[in-house]
């Protein structure tokens, strides 16, 4: 492995369990564990699994302006986001492309942000930049993230901090955990019920051994955290999602409030505007294979004609789902759910149908 590569604070715990580690934006990370991507998976659909998530960047946004300021970045809502409450959004170019894709807490006294491993530098680079004379970005450098996802994660969490079984999903409060100050939010990337814990860097081992601990928590990788993402119909950024891809081309709509929709005001809002307005010529959608053979990233999508009409941007065998699916871009014309498309795996057309997302069905706690 490159000795380029940094780790994250719980690196020694990974190599213990047996972890098989590999290059990951800039990391080294666990991809899977000994018992293997397709268990991992499952488990965290049966029970509750850890993931190490330290790798993605935290940065707090201070100042009297820091909602007006962070608005002109990204197209989300945030003076309608109560305290206490995630949004997630995007920051955009002057095309409306998604530069990254990040999740904005407010905090009380400041906004807590989440951004993307890969693009971390880059993202705090762009915002700080942005907020020049209005709010100030601190990188929260000194901070591990754990995610603990899955139907019985809150079972788990609750025994250290009871408080957590009342939040809801899009919720965030701080809470002391046996001694540690910790950031909890209530979101996920798996389509889970589940948790994101926020820490000093130097107590994470401690607590995730703590959690590893519990009967019902195994240790899961980027593997099985790619195919659960992908099975709950989410956009991985650099793959679903980039520069050139828009919130509306991207069916991400639904992020950006009336509000927002009506007065801009963020980079690119002109093309989103015109858009939302006129449609647009291509979207995202799901795909599921009428064979066994799972079409992966980069298969090209063609009509009857052998015409391309779209391409795969993240496919693979849903473990959940028990058989192929994939999402990616097609033309508009072909984006109505049970449209016929053929996907070109390996040189060979495979039948399929477009399908609606996700794959397989969220189950976030909503009171």
């Amino acid at each position: 492995m490159s000795p380029d590569l940094a780790h994250t604070p719980l690196h020694h715990l990974h190599l213990e369990l047996g972890a098989r580690m590999v290059p990951f934006a800039g990391y080294e990370m666990p991809v899977q564990y000994p018992s293997g991507i397709l268990a991992e998976h499952l488990h965290t659909r049966q029970a509750a699994g850890l993931f190490d998530v330290s790798h993605m960047g935290q940065a707090r946004i201070v100042g009297r302006d820091r909602v007006a300021a962070l608005e002109a970045l990204i197209p989300g809502d945030i003076q309608a986001l109560a305290a206490g409450r995630i949004r997630y959004s995007q920051l955009t170019n002057e095309q409306g492309g998604i530069k990254d894709d990040l999740m904005v807490t407010n905090a009380g006294d400041h906004l807590f942000l989440v951004v993307n491993a890969a693009c971390k530098t880059a993202d705090i680079a762009h915002i700080k930049a942005g907020l020049a004379g209005m709010a100030t970005i601190e990188v929260a450098a000194d901070r591990a993230l754990l995610a603990l996802q899955g139907p019985l994660a809150a079972t788990v969490l609750a025994r250290l901090a009871p408080e957590v079984a009342v939040m809801d999903f899009m919720t965030w409060r701080a809470v002391d955990i046996s001694g540690i100050a910790c950031l909890v939010s209530r979101s996920g990337y798996t389509g889970e019920d589940g948790f994101e814990i926020s820490l000093p860097d130097d107590r994470a081992e401690e607590f995730a051994r703590r959690l590893l601990a519990e009967p019902e928590v195994l240790p899961i990788g980027l593997g099985a955290r790619d195919s659960l993402r992908l099975e709950a119909g989410l956009c991985l950024f650099g793959a679903d999602i980039d520069e050139t891809t828009t919130p509306v081309e991207a069916a991400l709509t639904w992020s950006i409030s009336k509000r927002r929709r009506i007065e801009g005001g963020f980079p690119g809002a002109a093309v989103v505007q015109r858009q939302l307005a006129e449609g647009m010529t291509r979207k995202l959608v799901g795909f599921r294979s009428l064979d066994k053979a799972p079409a992966r990233a980069h298969t090209a999508v063609i009509d009857a004609a052998g015409q391309s009409i779209g391409l795969i941007t993240s496919g693979g065998f849903g473990p959940s789902v028990g058989a192929p699916v994939a999402m990616g871009y097609v033309t508009s014309a072909f984006a109505r759910s049970g449209t016929p498309v053929r996907l070109l795996v390996r040189g060979t057309p495979r039948d399929a149908v477009v399908a609606d997302l996700p794959f397989f069905p969220h189950r976030y706690r909503k009171s």
